[in-house]
């Protein structure tokens, strides 16, 4: 190529990255160019005076409406901060470390930097892949883009709604889920929801809200993975609508330790067994044959369920379905309780049951009812492979890695990922530790004329 077409090539890039830039940068480059004029016109002073008034007046709004000075300053400040001198500084020599780049015909073809977005606890990166790129292929390095930008986890989700070719990539900066959370107050009757229960927090920061109307919950998890945490959360978060005669708790507990505490209280408003000769299995088809009897009284006079004191929302909790379902010794027993809930968990949600069901094995020669519950919570697993087992095939590659979770019970009890019905992508969560004082006090907020001590 003759030197002087080199040199107009070289100028049309230079002049085009320039209006690029400036593009991209037109508020600070307008602010600083017109802070230098009045400079040059007026001196100095002025602009100085300018910029004295706009701290004062951020000040006074970061003190006056911290969540809005979050939202349309902090963050903004942080995610500009992050992205020039975080993920644009390092994106080359990470990508292609990361084997992201591909080169053709001596050049090299980068996947492009969109934008950042700052949360409290996480940085999510819009990103352009290469023409023929898919997700899997940054699932598969998520690893090294959080050791590359120094993050503790990266995720990636791909939106609906998004352009072809994008996806988002969640830098996980500080883990919100560290501390035990202690448990949640019991809110007013008129604020319990039960299309989303507060029963813990999630990894950015926000409530973690579990559905229980409309959908049945699956919780899996090893020897004190904190399974409990969950249970008793969502207990305490339904516990004003049971002393309103809204919401009723069947409780089928096998091992006899974790509900027992709260025996007198399902009692009184619903149901407990933990009779190892049938009497837990009986508790289950007497759920399915009222949810059969509900379903001939709805019929073509209602679509959707609204809990009422003549048909309150039932909660089945079953501790240990493996018990049931596997483990238990005689067989007629074991047949009766899988086709109870499979009645239960194929039926019931739609006629004001719910079905919330415990194990610790994740096989599915121990549950091959699974595949039933809509929404499922894997907590500390023993092997990797067990986290596709409970979320579902992938979930493991898109973040869900609940195998490395911490067998350490103040760091890790309580925390697991969340797969929901409405998306396959898990989201982290960490559910409130209900302790036995918390406990007490529920049963003796339900019961007060009963010797707590004594129920427990």
């Amino acid at each position: 190529m003759p030197e002087g077409l080199v040199l107009i090539v070289n100028t049309v890039r230079a002049l085009l990255r320039t209006i690029v830039f400036l593009v991209r940068n037109i508020v600070p480059v307008s602010v600083l160019s017109g802070l230098a004029w009045l400079g040059y016109r007026f001196g100095w002073t002025v602009p100085a005076l300018l910029l004295a008034l706009v701290a004062v007046g951020l000040a006074v709004w970061a003190v006056v409406d911290r969540p809005s000075f979050v939202r349309w300053v902090a963050r903004p400040a942080r995610a500009r901060w992050r992205l020039i001198l975080v993920y644009r500084r390092d994106w080359q020599p990470v990508l292609v470390t990361a084997g992201l780049t591909k080169v053709h015909k001596g050049r090299e073809y980068l996947p492009s930097l969109v934008r950042v977005r700052c949360g409290p606890t996480s940085d999510r990166v819009l990103v352009r892949m290469l023409k023929g790129q898919a997700p899997d292929a940054w699932e598969r390095v998520s690893v090294n883009l959080a050791h590359g930008f120094g993050a503790s986890l990266v995720r990636v989700r791909v939106r609906d709604g998004d352009r072809p070719g994008r996806i988002w990539l969640e830098f996980v900066r500080r883990d919100a889920l560290a501390e035990p959370i202690p448990a949640l107050p019991i809110l007013d009757p008129s604020d319990v929801d039960l299309s989303g229960l507060v029963i813990g927090r999630q990894e950015d920061g926000s409530p973690w809200r579990l559905r229980l109307l409309g959908t049945h919950v699956l919780i899996a998890g090893a020897t004190g993975a904190g399974k409990g945490s969950v249970i008793w959360s969502t207990i305490r978060a339904v516990l004003p609508l049971m002393l309103g005669g809204l919401v009723e708790v069947w409780a089928v507990d096998p091992k006899r330790m974790e509900l027992s505490f709260g025996r007198a209280l399902f009692e009184r408003y619903g149901r407990y067994s933990d009779d190892p000769r049938g009497g837990m299995v009986e508790l289950l088809e007497a759920a399915a044959e009222d949810m059969n009897a509900r379903a001939e009284r709805f019929a073509g006079l209602t679509r959707s369920f609204v809990p009422s004191h003549e048909f309150p929302f039932r909660v089945v909790v079953v501790d240990e379905l493996a018990f049931l379902t596997a483990y238990c010794p005689e067989r007629d027993l074991r047949k009766r309780a899988e086709s109870a809930l499979a009645v239960l968990t194929s039926q019931g949600r739609s006629v004001g049951y719910c079905v919330i069901g415990a194990q610790q094995d994740a096989r599915k020669e121990v549950n091959n009812l699974r595949n039933l519950f809509p929404d499922r919570i894997a907590l500390r697993l023993d092997e990797d492979e067990q986290v596709d087992m409970v979320l579902g095939d992938g979930a493991r590659d898109r973040g869900a890695l609940a195998d490395q979770i911490s067998s350490v019970p103040e760091i890790g009890a309580g925390v697991g990922f969340v797969r929901l019905e409405t998306t396959p992508d898990p989201v982290r969560v960490r559910a409130a530790y209900v302790a036995d004082a918390d406990i007490r006090a529920m049963v003796a907020l339900g019961l007060p004329d009963v010797d707590v001590e004594g129920a427990a």
